[in-house]
């Protein structure tokens, strides 16, 4: 199994048995101390927040799973497993039941993250202390975006789908396209080594085609319900965190969050692609970190 260097990734891992395959999560810091849930969107994994969980383990217990068939978790084939947005949602609450945490979670989301986490937390408000919200949606497409045509290519044709598990083409272009900053070559073979293989880029593919872009889909009324609900965090201390060179959730969806958040901090980074926590590294973590601790 890919697991990237130590140095890089100097966490234990821990595992919960799901339906029969196996979730991988990490489990950072003091077990009585405030929990922060941090949500991964795809194709990243529970890597993309190596950083924050070492900037907050020190006085946070820090839980950042790997969706399953991603990172180190389980890649079943579509027999064993439902690829959808229904069935992350309920094993991310599948975990947080596993975990049994005793105080408010303060929870990061990202991409998909955002649907999944959102999704999870809109039947608990109540168990939410504040929100760090960073290129990721919890409600449908805004109307004055357009949809990315590579995303169309992948999410719609055979062609898109045969780039994806023949030749990793989603990971690898989100490694590239995803990052406005240079990284090193183990960074960057961190972001895509857990998707080696036709069989273990599945989700890549999955999460594409589950995109909600019309009532008729899968996913839709999920996040439709979801937005409806989202007016019940308004109260809570919530950051913005907003790479503005994002090619998919650009500034439109900034708005949207502004338009649901007015009382949310907001950090806009010019020069800061997708990848946002990567791109503005150090001072998108101190950010992180003084909310949390202001909380």
């Amino acid at each position: 199994m890919f697991r990237p260097p130590e140095k890089l990734y100097p966490f234990e891992s821990h595992w919960l048995e799901i339906a029969g395959n196996r979730m991988h999560f990490l489990d950072e810091g003091p077990r009585d101390a405030p929990m922060v849930l941090m949500v991964h969107g795809n194709p990243t994994w529970s890597f993309y927040y190596r950083n924050q969980v070492m900037a907050l383990r020190d006085r946070y217990r820090c839980i950042v799973p790997d969706h399953i068939g991603c990172g180190l978790s389980d890649k079943p084939g579509d027999t064993h497993y439902r690829y959808t947005l229904a069935q992350r949602i309920s094993d991310l609450g599948t975990l947080m039941a596993h975990l049994q945490p005793t105080t408010p979670i303060h929870m990061i989301v990202h991409d998909w993250g955002g649907m999944i986490g959102f999704g999870w937390a809109a039947e608990r408000p109540e168990q939410i202390a504040s929100l760090v919200v960073t290129n990721t949606a919890a409600f449908p497409m805004p109307e004055e975006k357009r949809f990315p045509a590579a995303l169309w290519l992948v999410r719609n044709t055979a062609l898109g789908a045969l780039l994806v598990r023949g030749l990793n083409a989603f990971s690898l272009l989100a490694a590239r396209v995803a990052l406005e900053k240079p990284v090193s070559k183990e960074v960057r073979k961190a972001f895509t080594g857990p998707y080696d293989s036709w069989a273990n880029r599945i989700a890549t593919l999955r999460f594409v085609q589950d995109i909600p872009l019309a009532p008729k889909d899968p996913a839709w009324e999920i996040v439709a319900s979801t937005e409806a609900r989202l007016t019940e965090f308004s109260g809570k201390p919530c950051l913005l965190v907003w790479g503005e060179k994002d090619f998919v959730f650009d500034l439109h969806f900034l708005a949207r969050w502004r338009q649901i958040f007015p009382q949310a901090q907001v950090l806009s980074y010019p020069d800061c692609g997708h990848y946002v926590l990567e791109d503005a590294g150090p001072a998108a973590t101190r950010a992180i970190c003084d909310f949390l601790d202001a909380d």
